[in-house]
Parts: C-alpha cells; sequence; structure tokens
C-alpha cells in the first residue's frame, strides 16, 4: 500500500492549480459528452442520469491515463508544447479504455469504432486546448 501511495505522490502535485486543472479537465470530457448527447443525437439535457453514465467510462479511462502519464505533476503544464504533447496520448489511451468500458457489462453503450474516432477527435480538441491555456498562463507565456 506505501508503495501505491508513494508512486501517486510522484504522480500528483497535491496544489489548488492542479485541482483547478482536473476539474477544468473533467468540464471538458463533460462538454464533450453533452456536446454528443444533445447536438449528435438530439438529447435532451434533463437527462443527467444518462449523461453521467456516458461520461463514467471516459472519466475511469481518464483518470488511468492521466496517472500513468503523469499528467497532474508540475513538469507536465511547464510548457504549451509539453501540455499538449501529454496530452494527446493520454487522451487516446483514456478514449480507448472509456469505449472498451462501454463494451463491458459494468457501463451502458458499446464499443463503437466511429464513436472512438469521434471522442478522441473532440476530446483532444476540448483537453489539449483547456491544458494549453493552462500551460501558458502558468508558463508565463511559454510555448516550449
Amino acid at each position: 500500500m506505501s508503495t501505491v501511495t508513494a508512486t501517486l505522490r510522484k504522480r500528483v502535485d497535491r496544489s489548488g492549480t492542479t485541482a483547478i486543472l482536473a476539474a477544468g479537465d473533467v468540464v471538458a470530457i463533460a462538454a464533450f459528452v453533452l456536446v454528443g448527447a444533445v447536438l449528435g443525437h438530439g438529447e435532451s439535457l434533463t437527462n443527467v442520469g444518462r449523461h453521467v453514465g456516458t461520461m463514467a467510462p471516459f472519466l475511469v479511462g481518464w483518470v488511468v491515463a492521466a496517472m500513468l502519464g503523469s499528467l497532474y505533476t508540475i513538469d507536465a503544464r511547464r510548457s504549451v508544447l509539453r501540455a499538449v504533447s501529454w496530452t494527446v496520448p493520454a487522451w487516446i489511451t483514456a478514449a480507448l479504455i472509456g469505449q472498451l468500458l462501454r463494451a463491458s457489462s459494468l457501463f451502458h453503450g458499446s464499443f463503437s469504432p466511429s464513436f472512438l474516432l469521434i471522442s478522441i477527435v473532440i476530446g483532444l480538441v476540448l483537453l489539449a486546448s483547456w491544458r494549453a491555456v493552462v500551460a501558458y498562463w502558468l508558463g508565463g507565456g511559454t510555448l516550449r
């Protein structure tokens, strides 16, 4: 147990900035789900349970990928280039995990190659943009 705790401490900067970054990640993933549900499928925003159920496997995937990729460390947000280049493989991994979880009996939905592609593209636009803005702001306008 202490090994897991020590590993997590190395992969997560425990600060208010990290909490804001994580909250923004959740908002970006929620936006991806809601845009698809409302604009792509004509669902109502009031169907909260369904939207949370759709978002959950992607959040699980994101947590796993972000921890493996150390996306909540100070190093991950040192520059815009680093923030984006670390976010891309993490979100692709998260989207794949999310799709695999949707294909399981744990979540509603199924594996869909077209939805995987859409989720990768839309999720990357939202997450990479958010993380680039944060890195630019924290890095004092440094792109590299």
